[in-house]
């Protein structure tokens, strides 16, 4: 019985039940939110290499399906997938498979199944070990350019904080662990890397690279807001001013966070209904202050809703509220909270792991430097409204 046939002929069936399944299966939640053409992906590549293989020897060139699966880890790299994730799908894979073939195969003579199940198994080996391969090297790939990165910005603050050692001590200590992990597992990384032979523990190397690349994004993240506070303070920000549509601009800041809002299950919602038709401002400077305001109500609330409004108001000006039902602040902390590395306490803990403090110090001076102002309305326990008054024209 020629099984590549029947596997041809059923190749489309699989695949639809395998992404069908791909996206039923809670363990693989990086496929939510993508769609039908970017979840399948490569497959078909190596379900179309597969019916190669069965249909002539085991030893015949499989290079069809090394190439498959290096883009299809490079892919859910990119997509954000983790290995787990990667791992289970082509689990999933391999069950459609025998599910699809199994009444044919049980027609088979016994050493026809015994063969066709082995090539099956170990075309899907070599694709996940493919698979990963190119997942890790993507992943080193970001490494790299992480490290390009924090190498530039580390010179850039060298510089800065030689010309402004007030904040140098606390800043010290806040870069010192993440900084400490990311040396810790780099080395860690590079020494298995070295003596290695062939790579047996691929889901510990994996999670020394993520480790690494999560520490290193927070150092990013931390020095990126030490600059752009340092730069204001020096005056070195230049407005750029054009027409602006700012409900465009909320629903691009709102689409590019909404993940971390459907993390913790938060509802957002978007009221830009009496909001003016264009401003005349600087349009990235205007998106940082919405992107902080949001960010930090969405760390700051555990469940609830999030809102964010704008309307026209008179006098040639328009607001731009955020709403939360987060901790809320209390009174006592309220004017300091603009204050560069204040941070909102918690009970059971100093604050936030990964505030910075920063946020709202860089949102108060670029609402002062767009010729506006913000307020905050505040209640401990119920939540925060921070609003921003904006002219509908800066004038320069």
């Amino acid at each position: 019985m020629d099984f590549s046939q029947i596997l041809a002929e059923k190749t489309d069936t699989i695949l639809d039940k395998w992404i069908t399944a791909v996206r039923k299966d809670r363990r693989i939640e990086s496929a939510d939110d993508l769609s039908y053409t970017a979840v399948k992906d490569h497959i078909p590549d190596v379900l179309q290499a597969m019916v190669t293989v069965l249909s002539k020897s085991q030893d015949n060139d499989i290079q069809s399906i090394v190439t498959a699966s290096f883009q299809h880890g490079a892919i859910r790299a990119e997509q954000g997938f983790d290995p787990a994730e990667i791992a289970r799908e082509y689990h999933l894979l391999r069950t459609v498979i025998f599910d699809a073939l199994q009444a044919d195969l049980l027609g088979g003579t016994p050493g026809d199944i015994i063969r066709s199940m082995r090539l099956i198994d170990a075309i899907i080996d070599e694709a996940i070990a493919r698979c990963f391969k190119s997942y890790v090297d993507e992943r080193l790939r970001e490494l790299q350019q992480l490290q390009l990165s924090l190498t530039l910005h580390n010179e850039e603050l060298t510089r800065l904080m030689s010309a402004n050692q007030e904040y140098l001590s606390q800043l010290a200590h806040e870069l010192k662990h993440p900084l400490t992990s990311i040396i810790g597992y780099s080395d860690l990384f590079l020494r298995q890397q070295r003596r290695k032979t062939q790579l047996k523990d691929t889901s510990a190397n994996l999670e020394h690279i993520e480790r690494v690349l999560r520490n290193g994004r927070q150092l990013l993240h931390l020095i990126n807001d030490v600059l752009e506070l340092s730069r204001y303070e020096a005056g070195q920000i230049k407005l750029q001013l054009a027409p602006t549509d700012v409900r465009e601009l909320i629903d691009n800041v709102c689409e590019m966070l909404e993940p971390l809002a459907a993390e913790k299950n938060l509802k957002v919602v978007v009221d830009c209904d009496r909001a003016p038709n264009e401003l005349i401002t600087d349009p990235f400077q205007c998106q940082q202050i919405v992107t902080n305001l949001i960010s930090n109500a969405i760390r700051y609330t555990e469940s609830g809703t999030i809102i964010i409004m704008c309307q026209v108001l008179e006098n040639q000006r328009c607001a731009i509220a955020v709403s939360d039902t987060g901790i809320g602040i209390a009174p006592e902390n309220q004017t300091q909270i603009f204050e560069p590395y204040f941070r909102v306490s918690f009970s059971d803990r100093p604050y936030l792991p990964d505030s910075t403090g920063l946020g709202l110090a860089i949102v108060s001076r670029l609402v002062k430097l767009l010729q506006g102002t913000i307020n905050l309305a505040s209640e401990v326990g119920v939540g925060s409204t921070f609003s921003v008054i904006l002219p509908l024209e800066v004038k320069m």
